[in-house]
């Protein structure tokens, strides 16, 4: 049960509770006293107090327990009605024993207080009816918030159990997808690594210049199989050998330095802490751009820069490749796979040639630091 702030549903419910309770004691025959006045702030008091029921049951049962001894007590023979919204109240919160105590001090309090102001004196049998039919109320009054707390809690579970369930078969997807890229990623991999690490082998054996191309592939094989048990780990358990981040930026960086790129690194603003996904996000679009660089821009130099603000991060990389503003890009699986990544961070993505000649890819992901 929701016990946040108190909404208007809470004060229309208190509200009317206290209009019946006054209607009910004005119309009602009394003795008139000097205590009048007290008796219809105690009716009204127990009756607002009830919007507060959800956020604090148990002092809402005392302070309604209270009123209605008081103006019982001040000669108003009115119903506790008030007490019986708490006690349901109360019950439905999970306080049952606190409310059986309170309950049966209500029980013996209330006769005392109707006869210490003369109201009720025609008679035991009267005393006795009465007694038995604020118990029924009491009883009514609790089981019904005894019912609604068990129909919520058996409510609980079952979400519980569907998201163990949604877990369960997410997890069990991850672990096909895992075998899947096993089966057939991972023997050509080792394919290529091997034989760049033979050509590489052979030619330093025959005293031959290694040409920077092999080198270039031998360590994109090992990288790639390093990657690929990175990954495998991941879909296996998500806690477990965590896929790159910004740490290995300056890696991809230096290993597009071997191919012949001029390639740097510059990072601004007070670096701090981002969430695991933008961190993850930040190095596969650096690695992704460096990728298109050598594939199909033809450039000379690229540039990385990394740019901590207090409520976002944000990466650009810059190549002087021959893309020029007249030629539309062709979106690929790389930059489609980089907006779908930013997007569903929140965040922006703008991949276009630059008005200078070259290519542009710029992002930036919000991030929540802590207060």
């Amino acid at each position: 049960m929701s016990r946040g702030r108190i909404g208007v549903e809470d004060w229309a419910i208190a509200a009317g509770v206290a209009v019946i309770l006054l209607v009910t004691g004005l119309s009602g025959q009394h003795a008139a006293t000097t205590l009048d006045l007290l008796g219809y702030a105690l009716l009204a008091a127990g009756g607002l107090a009830l919007a507060a029921r959800r956020r604090a049951p148990v002092p809402v049962l005392a302070v309604t327990g209270l009123c209605a001894v008081g103006y019982q007590a001040v000669g108003f023979d009115v119903p506790a009605v008030a007490y019986l919204f708490a006690v349901y109240a109360a019950v439905r919160a999970g306080h049952r024993s606190i409310t059986v105590a309170a309950s049966v001090i209500m029980l013996a309090a209330l006769p005392l207080a109707a006869m210490a102001s003369g109201l009720h004196d025609t008679g035991e049998a009267f005393a006795q009816a009465r007694g038995v039919l604020e118990l029924a109320w009491l009883i009514a009054a609790g089981a019904a918030g005894e019912a609604l707390r068990q129909a919520e809690r058996r409510a609980d579970e079952a979400e519980r159990t569907r998201e163990e369930t949604a877990r369960r078969r997410a997890n069990e997807e991850r672990l096909h997808i895992a075998r899947e890229l096993h089966d057939s990623l991972t023997h050509q991999i080792s394919v290529i690594k091997v034989q760049a690490e033979v050509a590489v082998h052979l030619a330093r054996r025959r005293g031959e210049q290694v040409p920077e191309a092999l080198l270039a592939i031998r360590e994109a094989g090992r990288e790639a199989a390093r990657e690929l048990r990175a990954t495998l780990e991941a879909l296996r358990d998500d806690d477990k050998n965590p896929p790159h981040g910004l740490d290995r930026v300056a890696e991809l960086v230096q290993r597009a330095r071997t191919t012949g790129l001029d390639a740097t690194l510059t990072i601004e603003g007070q670096r701090h802490d981002v969430p695991a996904a933008v961190d993850r996000t930040v190095y596969r679009i650096v690695q992704e751009s460096l990728t298109n660089i050598a594939r199909h821009a033809a450039a000379a130099t690229a540039s990385v820069r990394i740019d901590y603000r207090p409520d976002a991060l944000a990466v650009r990389v810059d190549d002087d490749g021959k893309a020029t503003p007249d030629t539309a890009p062709v979106p690929g699986v790389g930059l489609l796979g980089m907006r779908e990544r930013v997007t569903a961070l929140g965040g922006h993505l703008r991949a276009e040639p630059r008005s200078e000649g070259g290519f542009t890819v710029q992002a930036e992901l919000p991030v929540d630091q802590p207060s």
